[in-house]
């Protein structure tokens, strides 16, 4: 349970740097973002490639920038 917090906080971070909206989320949107990534991305684009803490990396970072983008389009300041 721990590691699969750490993996999905790693992919969260992953996918905040590829969109340049890592620094505006904290730890905790990090793992919410790359445990829900995971689930969209396995789901839309299936579980292949490399497997750490039994989510596919490739996919679950996929799927965490997608939910990184809506997320921040739906929450984030509009300036």
């Amino acid at each position: 349970m721990i590691w699969s917090l750490i993996v999905g906080a790693l992919i969260g971070m992953a996918a905040g740097a590829i969109t340049s909206k890592g620094s505006k989320m904290g730890c905790i949107a990090n793992i919410v973002a790359g445990l829900l990534g995971s689930f969209v991305g396995q789901m839309l684009l299936g579980s292949w490639g490399p497997h750490l803490a039994g989510m596919a990396l490739i996919p679950s970072i996929v799927g965490a920038i997608i939910v990184v983008l809506v997320a921040s389009a739906l929450f984030g300041k509009k300036d």
